[in-house]
């Protein structure tokens, strides 16, 4: 009888040849699996690489959903804060237009004009933009009329201001009707 050893050393005359590999009895750590359990351990496969796909899918939709969630929240927050300082930028622009006429060249006043523009560049690089009004057709969507009749903005109280193509904080009109064009006076 031959030695485990034996049978295990490469050109071996009982292992030469497939019926002799039938012939030996299966060793210790064989594992002999019929064809309709080798059929059923492939499917477990399938099934389990299925649910692995759709758990990898699955996080990765969790992760997008929890990476919108928070860019939306920083919007929001981004949002508040900058209605928090709108109205700062409005007191600066009314100091600024209400200048005395003797003071206009003053190194003070162009240093508060120079510290208006950085305001408003800083906001504008965070996606503010400044609502057109006087003239524009009225839109409820970007305008809050305070006053008038008709069709389209006369007199801008307030500025108006989107952040990132939505309006956060409408403009304060009186509405009136659209000038007249010369071709209509002609008439």
């Amino acid at each position: 009888a031959m030695t485990e050893h034996e049978r295990a050393q490469p050109g071996h005359e009982a292992d030469a040849t497939p019926e002799a590999r039938e012939a030996q009895p299966a060793g210790e750590g064989t594992v002999v699996v019929t064809v309709e359990e080798l059929d059923q351990l492939r499917g477990q496969a399938a099934d389990f690489e299925d649910r692995w796909k759709r758990s990898a899918a699955e996080f990765q939709n969790y992760r997008r959903r929890t990476e919108q969630e928070r860019a939306d929240l920083l919007r929001g927050a981004n949002g508040s804060l900058i209605l928090e300082l709108l109205p700062v930028l409005d007191d600066l622009e009314r100091a600024l237009a209400n200048v005395p006429a003797e003071q206009a060249a003053s190194s003070w006043v162009e240093g508060a004009r120079l510290v208006e523009r950085k305001f408003r560049s800083s906001l504008e690089r965070q996606g503010v933009v400044a609502i057109e009004s006087v003239g524009q057709p009225f839109d409820p969507a970007v305008h809050e009329a305070v006053g008038g009749s008709g069709s389209h903005v006369e007199v801008e109280y307030q500025r108006g201001y989107k952040l990132n193509g939505r309006t956060l904080r409408p403009a304060m009109v009186v509405v009136g009707n659209p000038p007249a064009k010369p071709e209509d006076l002609q008439a």
